[in-house]
């Protein structure tokens, strides 16, 4: 950044000069937004829900305990990983995202329609 002198042009303020450098970068909230899978946590404090829940995961778990141990380990802990996500999916639910309503609507342009109409 620099300042220079004063304009010549009856005026109190210095002129200003700056050079900018502009990086831009993808958000890792957008990337991460479409793949992530969010579980209604609220059903969690509901106790036939949260039984139901561990029912289930006892019995993903015990048919899992049937599986050969020669198997490979990246291989358990992915069913490991679906057979949770199934099960909280199937006892829990999907949280429900809100809708937003468009702030622009038919209203609005209907209030700017008259308003034109009212400066003619």
């Amino acid at each position: 950044m620099r300042s220079f002198g004063r304009a010549d042009c009856d005026t109190d303020h210095y002129l200003v000069s700056a050079k900018v450098r502009e990086r831009l970068a993808v958000g890792k909230q957008a990337t991460q937004r479409f793949d992530r899978q969010r579980f209604n946590l609220r059903k969690v404090n509901k106790l036939e829900v949260r039984k139901q829940y561990q029912i289930e995961i006892t019995n993903r778990f015990a048919a899992l305990e049937n599986l050969n141990d020669d198997e490979d380990v990246n291989r358990t802990l992915e069913n490991i990983k679906v057979n949770i996500k199934t099960s909280a999916k199937e006892s829990r639910g999907l949280h429900e995202m809100k809708q937003h309503k468009p702030w622009f609507d038919e209203e609005r342009l209907g209030f700017l329609d008259q308003r034109k109409r009212a400066k003619i």
